[in-house]
């Protein structure tokens, strides 16, 4: 049996009617593929993903986080349905169909995903909408669920059953856990402390940074005021969501990345800083400071283990207030490298121990009064980026052949109202748009906006190009 962290949990906690915490992706096919068939391959593969075949065993009165175990008898059914768009079969219907699924809570009796087989589609392509609930699975091994479809056949892998815990043993583990929240505790505040003035809504606590640079022992480079501005992006979430997606030339985003000598996670940032820009201007709402980004990343290999969520979250600023787009890249850059030279310095455990500092009973109140009381008052982030690199070579699944994959992620009181997702796949850039229908009603001029920013970076490429052959002849 396998217990979930306490940040797994928190995702659990943290989940209201509003604050859905569905993670997926949108895979789009190049030809109509059967139900049935993806029917049959999940059944082949079902016993190397322990995600697709277990559900939570709750502690009594919630004394302790619920444990993954193993269902008697997993209804693939119950699991994967089917649906028909309406002529034509665009990819706004798609998009508007996948909000709407995205936008549904997952039912906590079975095991916590969902799989939804699209026909339809203009071009007789197909889709699969896959969703998995944050508290079993992070950005990675929600690729090795995905992957569970994939050709070809993988090795034979299979997981030892994990039947439910008892209830005695479930309680004594309660009691040792509980022992041991001080100790989490304690080394959170002695591994937090030097570095207070980076982490998220605890960087804007009064005395944060003075605080941070006594407790160093050596100094460190100063980093930004990370104070996020009010936009129309920030306030509390909605229960209904706007979904859009949009394919970029990923070849295009490295030939802008070598011409400036940037990374190409800088170039996307960049073109999330330029579309952000233009939607705020539309909106008349454009700060005169820069926003604050809540970038993901894996600590997984930092932490040595690969059960459960091993996730953290950089801050770093978007200069949605430059308008130079070459002058908006170099900034984004720039910005990016001082935060990973901090964050090199930062225990990859302080998430978690943080996680693991309350006791089981009370996380899940103050779970839900913090993020109610930071969405309402103080949103330490206007939006969330994220860049997931991905297999650069066709992929296929049940023999029908992978044209895009596209991210669908979440939004929440505390991130905001926007997320931008971008996954790279078989030299593409499969960028996926998720918002709150009430805050950004109009997420599909995204698409466009996103476009049109990779386009004006390639024109100063160029331009750059033709000013140094210019100077050598």
């Amino acid at each position: 049996m396998r217990q979930l962290s306490a940040l797994d949990a928190q995702f659990l906690n943290f989940e209201t009617a509003t604050n859905v915490a569905n993670v997926g992706g949108l895979s789009v096919l190049a030809r109509d593929l059967p139900k049935e068939k993806v029917l049959d391959r999940l059944a082949e593969r079902m016993a190397g993903v322990p995600q697709l075949r277990q559900r939570l065993v709750c502690v009594p009165f919630g004394l302790d986080h619920p444990y993954w175990a193993d269902s008697d008898e997993v209804d693939l059914d119950q699991h994967v349905r089917e649906l028909t768009l309406t002529p034509p079969g665009d990819d706004r219907q798609l998009a508007g169909r996948v909000a709407r699924l995205h936008e549904r809570r997952l039912d906590r009796t079975r095991p916590l995903w969902e799989m939804y087989v699209i026909h339809g589609l203009a071009g007789g392509r197909c889709a699969l909408y896959t969703k998995v609930h944050h508290a079993a699975v992070d950005g990675l091994t929600g690729a090795e669920v995905l992957a569970a479809l994939m050709d070809p056949t993988p090795g034979t892998v299979t997981g030892e059953p994990e039947a439910a815990p008892g209830l005695w043993r479930m309680l004594a583990r309660s009691a040792w856990h509980l022992a041991a929240n001080p100790a989490h505790l304690l080394r959170f505040a002695g591994e937090a402390l030097p570095v207070l003035d980076q982490l998220p809504f605890f960087s804007r606590l009064p005395g944060a940074r003075g605080l941070s640079r006594l407790m160093r022992r050596e100094p460190l480079p100063e980093l930004p005021d990370f104070s996020a501005p009010h936009t129309p992006l920030s306030g509390p979430v909605s229960s209904r969501r706007r979904y859009a997606f949009v394919e970029l030339s990923l070849t295009d985003v490295k030939r802008v990345k070598n011409a400036f000598g940037v990374t190409v996670n800088d170039v996307v940032m960049a073109l999330a800083a330029s579309a952000l820009r233009r939607w705020l201007m539309e909106h008349k709402a454009l700060p005169e400071v820069p926003l604050v980004a809540g970038v993901p990343f894996s600590v997984r290999r930092q932490v040595g283990t690969d059960e459960g969520n091993q996730v953290s979250i950089m801050i770093t600023q978007l200069p949605t207030h430059v308008a130079d787009a070459r002058q908006r890249l170099e900034a984004v850059s720039e910005a990016m490298r001082q935060i990973k030279e901090r964050f090199a310095l930062t225990p990859a455990r302080l998430l978690r121990d943080l996680s693991e500092s309350l006791p089981a009973a009370l996380n899940g109140l103050a779970d839900r009064a913090a993020l109610d009381l930071v969405g309402r008052t103080a949103p330490p982030i206007n939006v969330i980026v994220s860049n997931v690199p991905g297999p650069q070579f066709p992929l296929r699944i049940a023999g029908v052949r992978l044209l895009s994959h596209y991210p669908v992620s979440g939004v929440t009181d505390v991130s905001g109202g926007l997320n931008i997702t971008a996954f790279s796949y078989n030299g593409r850039l499969d960028v996926g748009i998720t918002a709150c229908r009430e805050l950004v009603p109009d997420a599909g001029a995204f698409s466009g906006y996103l476009r049109e920013a990779l386009d004006e970076l390639k024109r100063r490429r160029r331009d750059t190009a033709g000013s140094r052959g210019h100077a050598a002849g």
